[in-house]
């Protein structure tokens, strides 16, 4: 892509445009940023604008910005159809994600994967495993590090790993990954996508511009994973937990296995959980497929410790035990986390609703918690949804809810931060709010962490 001298208007001010920004200017261009919103949010990337020289408007996106325009990129929150855009549309003028823009830049081999839930920890154990068999190895998309990081340096890692969103996936076109994978598709972002359709259908997007060499997983457990369709000639590999029909890659009482061969043995994953077990079994039969030496994936899972802000153990006080499960912004993220306890457990839920319906998981629910602290804007749905089945409370911050926990638990308890919704209410980002939690619950509790989880 020749880039020198042209003007690419960014739309969102944030982590993936101005690392756009960078890679714009690296590459000649003359970057100009748009943003909507003005405020302390966007303190820091107007920082980064500054630094680097870049210009840019906030508080609404006006025609002027637009102006002599060759090129748009828009933040993954922006709809490619936003009307604003519309004369971009009209005049034929490329409208393209970060993502897509980092990808025509990028030298190493692209290892992506993307789901609703459960991403995150697959792509850090990927990275963590390919690192284990000798190469070098980055990770960037959905997370704290875009791709365009990777894709500026002249000398870039052997394989990079890229968690996708269906957001980014949305304006990837040319974006082509050696080995992709989709863990799996339930209820999430359908104000975006309309329906269950459209969102699998964005997901999919990961596998379009595959062809020969190149490999695609799916979860065969998953009724929208195991209907996508890679192009013919990309070597196909469904991965199942529960074998009811045959498939590529397994797990059983000894180990994971691809096509009769055992990848790992059980007791090399040490992370609990049957979702945890799921995401094991993707990462390893993407790797053994793509060749990577057997013995240095089962060394990588062995020594793999999990992420932050996912089921993530913060410390113990009094015999209760607090865990942070900031990652889990869906009702299907909230529901894992309940099923990852055997244990009676304090529930810190709520902040800004996707609609859900959170009330299919009741059952689950009335079995695994004890007593329900509700949080953000749409603590309300909350206890509508589950006020009959346990004591509940509302707190009025953070602070507040983890006071409000701790009186609520006894020994032998779990607290457990795990919204079930998105922080946009409270925070700039799960991340925010994880990090939040866990300066409440040591300002109140100390403790000693580490405890295991049963």
């Amino acid at each position: 892509m020749e880039l020198d001298g042209k003007k690419v208007v960014l739309v969102g001010m944030g982590r993936s445009t101005t690392a756009a920004a960078r890679l714009l200017l690296h590459r000649g261009a003359r970057p100009f940023i748009t943003e909507s919103a003005d405020g302390p949010k966007i303190d820091p990337w107007r920082a980064q604008c500054l630094e680097m020289g870049v210009p840019f408007e906030v508080g609404g996106h006006s025609m002027d910005a637009f102006e002599g325009a060759e090129m748009v990129i828009t933040s993954p929150v922006v709809p490619v159809a936003a009307d604003f855009l519309a004369p971009m549309r009209v005049r034929g003028i490329p409208i393209i994600g970060e993502l897509e823009l980092a990808a025509r830049f990028c030298r190493s081999r692209i290892i992506a994967l993307t789901g609703t839930n459960g991403k995150t920890t697959a792509t850090e154990l990927l990275r963590a495993m390919i690192a284990a068999c000798g190469h070098t190895v980055d990770l960037a998309g959905n997370n704290d590090r875009p791709l365009s990081l990777v894709a500026l340096p002249d000398e870039q890692p052997e394989f990079v790993v890229v968690e996708a969103s269906s957001y980014q996936l949305e304006t990837a076109d040319t974006f082509h990954p050696w080995i992709a994978a989709v863990l799996n598709v339930t209820p999430d972002h359908l104000k975006r996508h309309g329906t269950m359709e459209g969102y699998a259908a964005a997901k999919a997007h990961i596998f379009r511009r595959q062809g020969p060499g190149d490999i695609a997983v799916v979860n065969a457990d998953d009724s929208f994973t195991r209907a996508m369709e890679a192009p013919a000639d990309v070597e196909r590999i469904e991965f199942s937990l529960s074998r009811e029909a045959p498939v590529d890659a397994w797990m059983a009482d000894d180990g994971f296995y691809l096509r009769g061969g055992r990848i790992a043995k059980t007791g090399d994953n040490p992370l609990p959980g049957r979702h945890n077990a799921e995401n094991v079994l993707c990462a390893l039969a993407m790797l053994a497929a793509g060749g990577f030496d057997r013995a240095g994936l089962a060394a990588g899972l062995r020594a793999f410790q999990g992420v932050e802000h996912r089921i993530e153990h913060v410390l113990q006080d009094n015999g209760v035990d607090w865990y942070n499960d900031s990652k889990s912004t869906n009702v299907d993220s909230l529901r894992v986390a309940l099923e990852s306890f055997a244990r009676p457990i304090v529930l810190i839920a709520g902040g800004q609703a996707k609609e859900s319906d959170y009330r299919v998981i009741r059952d689950l629910f009335a079995v695994h918690v004890k007593h329900m602290v509700a949080i953000g804007d749409d603590a309300p749905k909350f206890a509508d949804a589950y006020g009959d089945l346990s004591p509940w409370e509302r707190a009025a911050d953070m602070d507040d809810a983890v006071a409000r926990a701790r009186r609520a638990a006894a020994a032998g308890d779990v607290v457990l931060l795990s919204p079930g919704c998105a922080s946009f209410d409270w925070y700039g980002n799960f991340e925010e709010r994880g990090r939040d939690f866990k300066r409440a619950v040591h300002a109140l509790c100390g403790g000693t962490a580490g405890a295991d989880m049963s």
